[in-house]
């Protein structure tokens, strides 16, 4: 029976990911506006966090080019989105000991199934995902550290694998301080917290002088409505993302007010239950996350002047501007409710047959109300393969004279046929094995926000030049090597005087001569390779940690035999 009752709930989080995802796991790769996937992701500086730009795909993008050197890049892109699904699932189990089985498949399905995980996964932003199936874990390590006094080999390598993303790092911090910090454990919970977080803190540190955001990104990613849902209803139901293009069709109807109900009603039905078998100090973690949570979103809503202020002269506050992001925080809490209310609901039920059937509904209402998020959003998440020009202009470059590329047209995000005709961030960068000055700006429903990167406006400056020639001059001085224009995309691309190395139907790929390469200070080398070997030194101690406690446990058994 035990054996069984393990199973169950692993059939049962495999299965809604594997439902959720659907043809996002057959060959090729998932092109969505942030997410970009490729074969191979060069190990270069701008992933260290060291490039020219933000570093705001740090730490993700280095561990991807690390693991993409075992793991081809479309077979780990699948193995990281199925895994964070069925992780976050698992991990939310946890935080309902006690609690019949029924009742967590109920709290599994409002944890995978969901407009926040819907949404992130359209919008690409993956490395929150695998934060989001982190944070049950991370909260249930915790716990076990405040309660035992010895820290949990798991949590150094959960908490660090938490913060792939600035946001999500902020997340993970938060529930970790909430749920173990106490006493003499404080400073450890603390430090622990921060040595997670230091790849992209030391590296957004050394770029602080352009660390200040535009303001206007304080409006345009605020906390926005979900459907017919207004934006504080939206955030209790874990939605409210600020593009519009990625709410699912569903909650533009009735089942989005059903949907808000439902998590309602269950909430209210088992939070007294909930908080008589937990643990106080575990009820307030949960309850400290979900306020944080919701009370972040919800400034970006209610006071967007005062976030846009704090991007705009605060180094390092414009990730916050995304109000919605940070609704992880919420969805513990939320899904531990639910869970709570099932079991309140089906222990009013005395019959075994009526009893089965609610908990049956139960599990699966969740996804009868967000229906359009089954097999790939619909089939939004339809893989793509890359035009082998993209390869052809790898090898190009590789092959060629120093130097970063320069990619044009100056825009953000690309809408290419052989990607379904879906947006997606310009993939040529992490393409290719140089560093690459791509504009950071966004505009949105006409609004621009503008980018922080200065060499991308030190490019735009030079292609103001009157000639082909000077504009190669004043690229090259800057250390730019090579100019790759995207053909399919719309946009100004001036020409520039250099040697042809490819001429593709997709993509024009030009040689600048004398160029002055750009070195990367010293002090930043330091710094970076600081912050990542302390931050990897924790998977080392985990590791070593877990071999030191399981040898006394083999001599013991040894003694015994």
């Amino acid at each position: 029976m035990s054996d069984w009752r393990g199973w169950v709930p692993r059939a049962w989080s495999l299965a809604l990911a594997l439902l959720l995802l659907g043809p996002a796991l057959a060959p090729g790769y998932v092109l969505s506006y942030d997410m970009v996937w490729v074969p191979d992701l060069a190990v270069r500086p701008d992933v260290w966090g060291v490039g020219s730009g933000l570093p705001r795909a740090v730490p993700s993008d280095a561990v991807v080019a690390l693991l993409d050197e075992v793991v081809p890049g479309a077979r780990l892109q699948e193995l990281v989105l199925l895994g964070a699904l069925v992780a976050g699932g698992l991990g939310v189990r946890r935080l309902l000991p006690g609690v019949p089985l029924p009742a967590q498949l109920v709290a599994m399905t409002v944890y995978q199934w969901n407009p926040y995980v819907a949404e992130r996964l359209l919008i690409g932003h993956w490395p929150v995902l695998v934060g989001y199936g982190v944070l049950p874990w991370v909260l249930v390590a915790g716990r076990r550290w405040r309660e035992t006094g010895v820290v949990p080999a798991s949590l150094l390598v959960l908490a660090p694998l938490g913060c792939l993303s600035a946001s999500a790092g902020l997340a993970t911090a938060v529930a970790l301080v909430a749920v173990a910090v106490g006493g003499r454990r404080t400073a450890p919970v603390v430090l622990l917290a921060l040595v997670a977080n230091l790849p992209w803190l030391v590296t957004g540190a050394l770029h602080a002088a352009d660390a200040r955001t535009d303001g206007t990104g304080a409006d345009v990613f605020a906390l926005g409505p979900d459907g017919v849902l207004p934006p504080p209803l939206a955030a209790l139901a874990l939605g409210g993302t600020w593009n519009a293009e990625v709410v699912l069709p569903s909650r533009d109807g009735a089942l989005a007010w059903l949907g808000l109900l439902l998590l309602v009603a269950l909430a209210a039905a088992g939070a007294r239950g909930w908080l008589a078998r937990t643990e106080r100090r575990d009820a307030v973690a949960l309850l400290v996350c979900w306020t944080v949570g919701l009370v972040l979103a919800l400034a970006t809503w209610v006071v967007p002047g005062v976030v846009a202020w704090l991007a705009e002269h605060v180094p390092g506050a414009g990730l916050v501007r995304d109000g919605s992001r940070l609704l992880v925080l919420c969805a513990p809490l939320v899904a531990v409710l639910a869970g709570s209310g099932a079991a309140a609901l089906l222990r009013r039920v005395p019959d075994p047959t009526p009893r089965l059937v609610l908990a049956g509904a139960l599990a699966v209402l969740p996804v009868t109300l967000l229906p359009d998020a089954a097999l790939g959003l619909s089939g939004r998440l339809e893989p793509t393969t890359y035009p082998a020009s993209y390869a052809a202009a790898r090898d190009a470059v590789d092959a060629a004279g120093p130097g970063d590329v320069l990619a044009l047209p100056l825009s953000s995000y690309r809408q290419p046929s052989w990607n379904h005709d879906r947006k997606v961030l310009d993939p040529l960068g992490r393409h290719l094995t140089r560093d690459v000055v791509a504009s950071d700006e966004l505009v949105v429903s006409d609004r621009t926000v503008a980018g922080e990167d200065p060499r991308v406006r030190r490019a735009a400056a030079a292609l103001a030049a009157a000639s082909p020639g000077e504009r190669a001059e004043r690229l090259a001085a800057m250390g730019v090597g090579f100019v790759v224009v995207d053909r399919l995309a719309p946009g100004e691309a001036p020409d520039v005087a250099g040697r042809v190395l490819l001429d593709s139907e997709e993509l024009l790929v030009v040689a600048l001569a004398d160029v002055v390469e750009r070195s990367v200070p010293t002090s930043w080398v330091v710094a970076a390779g600081a912050a990542w070997g302390l931050w990897g030194a924790c998977a080392v101690l985990a590791g070593c940690l877990a071999l030191h406690r399981r040898a006394p446990r083999t001599r013991r058994d040894r003694t015994a035999t």
